[in-house]
């Protein structure tokens, strides 16, 4: 097992990965940061990924199903699955677009706004548990590097990369 620099982590790099340290390493941070983001969804009885479909509604209002698939890059199979289930909790209301029978349109529930006050108190959580100890400087820095990440692994997957003006 390869040494990981100068933060060692409990989980070694295996030679295997030596050529590929960083992708091994977000690997490692995607898996904990999962693991303590469903902790705390779990607590509102969500799983993940069904917060990111609430937070892009509450923002956005009622979408398409097929626009809820482009943005959070989602097959629409796992979507449907997604929105269904967040129905049967109450939080979202499907109905026919007006402008297109076909299409499905997806909208956040009255009930979903207590929901919206869990998710941010835990999205805060998430948060701080991520950055830890970082101060501003490391913070911006730290997103400007995922936004370069993200861009590059956009573009070899043919996918827009959606980074936030914001950040």
């Amino acid at each position: 097992m390869a040494r990981t620099g100068q933060n060692p982590t409990s989980v070694p790099v295996p030679q295997v990965a030596e050529g590929g340290r960083i992708s091994h390493a977000i690997f490692r941070v995607a898996r904990l940061h999962r693991l303590l983001a469903s902790q705390l969804l779990r607590q509102a009885g969500l799983h993940p990924g069904q917060e990111m479909v609430m937070m892009y509604l509450w923002d956005c209002g009622p979408q398409r199903l097929t626009d809820l698939c482009t943005v959070l890059g989602a097959d629409s199979p796992a979507m449907t699955r997604t929105v269904q289930r967040l129905e049967r909790a109450g939080f979202v209301r499907r109905s026919p677009d007006p402008t297109d029978g076909r299409a499905v349109l997806v909208e956040p529930t009255a009930a979903s706004q207590a929901l919206r006050h869990e998710v941010e108190r835990m999205w805060r959580e998430l948060e701080e548990a991520t950055v830890g100890d970082l101060d501003e400087d490391q913070q911006a820095e730290t997103l400007g590097v995922l936004g370069l990440l993200e861009c590059n692994l956009a573009a070899r997957t043919h996918r827009p990369a959606m980074v936030n003006e914001r950040a």
